[in-house]
């Protein structure tokens, strides 16, 4: 990321901690989090990372308090345009009745930035919003654009302030699965470009530098989960293939009914293919990566079996459940690969339970 130019999204110490451990330039980090602690705050000033986006009231004190009368810090509000889009109900972010950001329509966004504004030592330099996840389309985008700039126009009138960036927040769909939508990133590029000048241009602004965060949309298909089948189970009509993994590395299916496509991979199996449920071997009944999957009907114990589409959203949302330990990832380029995170071992598991 750093050697592309471009920024990172941190939302944790821990995520901070490690941005700042690979050499990534804490002027190019963005703090995230509807709630930051204050060990959060702490070390994100320390650091000296570019903007904190702020997502509650309390933190601006909070801030400015650490800061101190003679220092500085860069923040942005988040605000919430009023807009319902993603994927499914559980990462639709944009609307008031969700945990993140301030709202536009009850003035608590406005009052926010009035009380950034009396704090000298906090520089607002611009406005972030994110609608939620795996959107598809482009049109709420361009109603974002359209309510972000209005604001940006209330707050030039009411305090003089002319902002200089405008973050979108991210979003971007991606197909996990063939025939799955995805967003048309050049089309999103130019539409948002072109209602955002014609939106300033009507308000009498300056056009602000635009950010977008595409996380997901990067690092989504860069990976690949790797699982070998441990046992097949015909009983009740239904075909059970069992891996040795599961919700402990990928909780998305059982937290928001995410659909995967496996793919037999390392050997040639039977032409004929079945339609089985791919299950982890974890202590839930919602333990399933994928429902209706084809794959070879001869698949057996040993086979190999990876889920494409797995690079985000995935291994970073890993538990300890049932203490079987989170695998290793692996950089795999022009057939050589290199270890990144080594498999969590039962000494790495033992060691912290001090207990023992």
């Amino acid at each position: 990321m750093s050697d592309e130019g471009l920024g990172l999204d941190v939302c944790s110490a821990g995520e901070l901690e490690l941005a700042v451990a690979a050499g990534f330039p804490a002027d190019r980090i963005v703090l995230h989090g509807n709630a930051k602690t204050p060990h959060d705050l702490e070390r994100a000033l320390g650091y000296g990372v570019g903007r904190i986006v702020i997502d509650s009231p309390s933190e601006i004190a909070r801030i400015a308090a650490a800061v101190g009368p003679d220092g500085h810090q860069s923040v942005m509000v988040r605000v919430v345009p009023g807009i319902s889009a993603g994927g499914q109900d559980k990462i639709r972010t944009g609307t008031d009745d969700r945990k993140f950001g301030l709202s536009i329509s009850d003035g608590s966004a406005q009052h926010a930035i009035a009380r950034i504004l009396d704090q000298p030592q906090l520089e607002l330099t611009g406005l972030h919003c994110h609608l939620g996840s795996q959107i598809s389309g482009v049109k709420s985008y361009l109603a974002a654009v359209r309510r972000m700039v209005g604001l940006m126009a209330r707050l030039k009138e009411q305090h003089g302030l002319v902002l200089r960036e405008l973050d979108l927040g991210g979003g971007h769909g991606i197909a996990y699965r063939p025939g799955e939508p995805a967003i048309d990133l050049p089309r999103l590029a130019r539409k948002v470009r072109a209602e955002l000048t014609e939106a300033c241009a009507a308000a009498g602004l300056t056009v602000p530098r635009l950010l977008v965060e595409p996380g997901r949309a990067v690092v989504g298909p860069a990976g690949v989960a790797l699982y070998r089948v441990v046992s097949v189970k015909r009983t009740g009509g239904r075909t059970f293939v069992a891996v040795d993994g599961g919700m402990s590395d990928n909780p998305r299916p059982a937290l928001y009914g995410v659909r995967y496509a496996p793919r037999p991979v390392g050997r040639r199996g039977s032409t004929d293919t079945a339609s089985v449920t791919v299950v982890g071997r974890h202590c839930e009944a919602g333990d399933v990566l994928a429902p209706d999957a084809r794959l070879p009907a001869d698949v057996r114990a040993g086979d190999l079996i990876a889920v494409p589409v797995a690079g985000a959203y995935q291994l970073s949302m890993a538990s300890g459940y049932n203490a079987v330990g989170r695998p290793p990832v692996v950089a795999v380029r022009d057939g050589r690969a290199r270890l990144l995170v080594r498999r969590e071992s039962w000494e790495d598991i033992r060691s912290r339970d001090v207990g023992l």
